[in-house]
């Protein structure tokens, strides 16, 4: 799929380079049809990392998708380069007045702040009241998931003893679904989180389904009865190496991590990480954006209706 990205966005270099075809704002603007109003409300510190991934993920399909990058305004990152916000990113009084097929919401490392201690929560608690009348489809990555069971539903999460860190298979509790199209019988993908919520909380609460689960890393996939929401506490965006980055920059802190679970062959952290869910990550994104935004989005943005 062509994504449409502004032109000197740093990820268009790095997938252009991959052979993915991304679209400038010069050649969009000339194709008669109507692309996909995507929006991503980035929260993860290294921006550009998260941007690329998700990109690249939302790059595999007939669709033309229009990007907009979303900041929070009531809290500014300490470690991110400012221009690059004030280059390529938006915020939400600037398009609040909008509507959008599609909308990602990534996750951040706030495990253990209390949801109302968070420096942003309540600006992003009014995006995501504002996503009923003004986003067709929300996906809520990660913590940013966590943080749309807890508002929207109430639901609390549970923490681990340790870090879950790894590599874990999946089952599909809803195969026939239009979301796991494609997949195979049981599905790889990293997680990295150090909190959980309770499959009988999800199974117990009105409205929500439970898509994908796992024997080690639990609750994985839910969304909404009316597929309108999107909750995915897995990362099947991550490239090869995050894990290991990731294990690395504890190890650096003093933190004394684990190895990552089945992702170092032979447990050796000198050895190259093969990758076994890249395949299942590209068809969650291309499932989600194509039968759950692109097959039911009203062609008028204006008709999105609340839920």
């Amino acid at each position: 799929m062509p994504i449409k990205v502004r032109s000197d966005l740093p990820a268009q270099r790095i997938l252009e380079e991959e052979n993915i075809f991304v679209m400038d704002e010069f050649r969009a603007m000339h194709q008669d049809i109507r692309p996909l109003k995507m929006l991503i409300l980035n929260l993860m510190p290294n921006k550009e990392v998260t941007e690329t991934q998700i990109l690249r993920k939302l790059s595999n399909s007939p669709l033309q998708v229009d990007i907009e990058l979303l900041q929070t305004a009531s809290y500014t990152p300490t470690h991110v380069d400012t221009h690059h916000l004030d280059s390529f990113y938006i915020t939400f009084d600037q398009i609040r007045d909008q509507k959008f097929d599609g909308m990602i919401i990534t996750g951040a490392p706030l495990a253990y702040v209390k949801y109302e201690d968070v420096a942003y929560w309540d600006e992003l608690c009014e995006i995501m009241d504002w996503t009923k009348k003004h986003v067709h489809c929300t996906f809520y990555l990660c913590w940013g998931a966590f943080a749309g069971l807890y508002h929207h539903y109430g639901i609390m999460h549970e923490y681990y003893d340790e870090k879950l860190s790894g590599i874990y298979s999946h089952i599909k509790l809803k195969p026939n679904a239009p979301l796991f199209r494609g997949f195979d019988d049981v599905f790889y993908a990293p997680h990295s989180r150090e909190i959980y919520v309770k499959r009988e909380d999800i199974e117990n609460t009105q409205g929500l389904e439970l898509m994908a689960y796992s024997d080690e890393a639990g609750v994985t996939i839910v969304k909404t009865e009316d597929s309108r929401r999107f909750f995915v506490l897995c990362h099947a965006e991550y490239d090869s190496n995050t894990l290991k980055d990731e294990y690395y920059r504890d190890l650096e802190k003093g933190l004394g991590p684990k190895l990552p679970k089945n992702y170092f062959p032979d447990d050796d952290p000198k050895k190259d990480p093969i990758v076994n869910w890249r395949s299942s990550g590209q068809l969650l994104y291309t499932n989600w954006l194509n039968y759950y935004v692109y097959q039911s989005t009203p062609y008028d943005l204006d008709k999105i209706d609340a839920r």
